[in-house]
């Protein structure tokens, strides 16, 4: 054991530590270095130091009505993500709706059709639950190698946030759902009325009408005043400015679930709701864009998450997929939602690759891309979860592998 194993690992890490502690004569302390001028006033609402410059990475559009945005996954900490960086998908711009106005129709297949204004949801029992939203077409690039050059254009349309809500369950039970009542079809006020059906079984086991994100009303690009809250199911399931549910005894058959959101497969079949988000990882540093300052050591990390349940580990290699380490699991671990892994490492200077790969509590283990194409094809822009590699060349510098 070294006499001083602090100075050691500082020294391993290439950090530089001051000579002494006595300070120079005639030198100032750091506190006297500090500004005396007043600071800037009480702001009206919270915002973030100039230093800090993380914002969703947003594309150049030419119809911005029909668009995304993704969040920064690199330049986040810990498993929730900021409202503010939260990604963005919609089909039909962002609607602004009153909340004194927005009602909720629940209808169909029910023994007593309601109408629930905002307020009338928050009287009703509410909960709270950590939930990750993914989109569909998150990774969509990542089909053909390449793909992203950086984690917020791979895997960036992904988030994690606490949703706050009443439970789906309390008004489909206060309706009084009739037996021929299989499937629902959940719908959105915005001016393409985006729509999707969703089986009954998961309408009644962790679904959320939800109206705050974060601990404040959710963002109006996030569906205020009321969305859907689908837990583990692919995005477009969680419909944003809901206005309508309707119980009915099949798929409905929307647009948006046979234009979109099925995969054709090689043979030329189909997958059609799918739904679940199998399990994903990646690694946000080092990740694509960032420069390793050099040789020492580092702390690799980065997210995991899965539509079916908890992620149970994740496994790291830092030579190209030759051998693998076990990362540390970042508690608390939540079904559905983030999870947080890190792993010791002393990069040699040398050149490598770097990939990381989850496994959740059924079971599954995230694939590489050969072998996700070898099962789906080619043909699909939705559903990609294979593992993703990062290449460290000599220099630092860290790119697609």
């Amino acid at each position: 054991m070294p006499k001083n194993p602090r100075r050691s690992f500082l020294q391993l890490s290439g950090i530089a530590a001051l000579a002494g502690c006595g300070a120079q004569p005639g030198a100032k302390t750091e506190e006297e270095k500090l500004p005396s001028e007043l600071g800037k006033p009480i702001r009206a609402y919270g915002e973030r130091s100039q230093f800090e410059t993380a914002k969703r990475a947003v594309p150049d559009l030419k119809r911005p009505q029909i668009g995304s945005t993704r969040t920064p996954l690199a330049e986040t900490e810990g498993i929730i993500t900021p409202s503010s960086l939260h990604f963005e998908r919609h089909h039909a711009g962002v609607p602004e709706l009153d909340p004194a106005k927005h009602t909720l129709l629940l209808h169909g297949l029910v023994d007593r059709p309601l109408v629930f204004t905002v307020a009338d949801l928050k009287r009703l029992p509410s909960a709270s639950h950590i939930y990750f939203v993914e989109c569909a077409g998150n990774s969509g690039g990542e089909w053909k190698a390449p793909g992203g050059a950086n984690a917020a254009a791979s895997f960036g349309l992904a988030s994690c946030s606490e949703w706050t809500g009443v439970p789906l369950k309390i008004l489909l039970e206060e309706a009084g759902l009739k037996k021929e009542g299989k499937w629902l079809v959940a719908e959105g006020a915005d001016a393409c009325k985006m729509s999707r059906s969703l089986p009954i079984d998961k309408a009644l086991d962790d679904c959320l009408v939800a109206y705050a994100q974060n601990g404040e009303a959710i963002r109006p690009e996030q569906g205020y005043p009321l969305r859907l809250v689908v837990p583990g199911y692919e995005g477009n399931v969680n419909v944003k400015w809901l206005r309508q549910i309707k119980v009915v005894d099949q798929p409905n058959q929307t647009k948006d679930e046979t234009s979109k959101y099925t995969d054709l497969l090689a043979d030329g079949t189909s997958r059609q709701f799918t739904f679940v988000m199998d399990a994903k990882s990646v690694i946000t540093y080092p990740s694509g864009g960032q420069k390793l300052t050099g040789p020492g050591f580092q702390e690799i990390r980065g997210l995991a998450w899965s539509g079916r349940g908890v992620i149970d580990r994740v496994d790291v290699s830092t030579d190209g997929g030759k051998t693998w380490q076990k990362a540390a699991l970042q508690e608390p671990r939540l079904p559905k939602a983030f999870t947080r892994f890190r792993l010791p490492w002393h990069w040699d200077g040398k050149e490598t690759e770097i990939v990381a790969r989850a496994v959740d509590s059924s079971g599954y283990t995230q694939p590489g891309r050969d072998e996700l194409t070898a099962a789906r094809g080619m043909n699909s822009a939705y559903h990609y979860n294979g593992v993703k590699v990062w290449k460290i060349a000599a220099d630092g510098s860290v790119k697609n592998g």
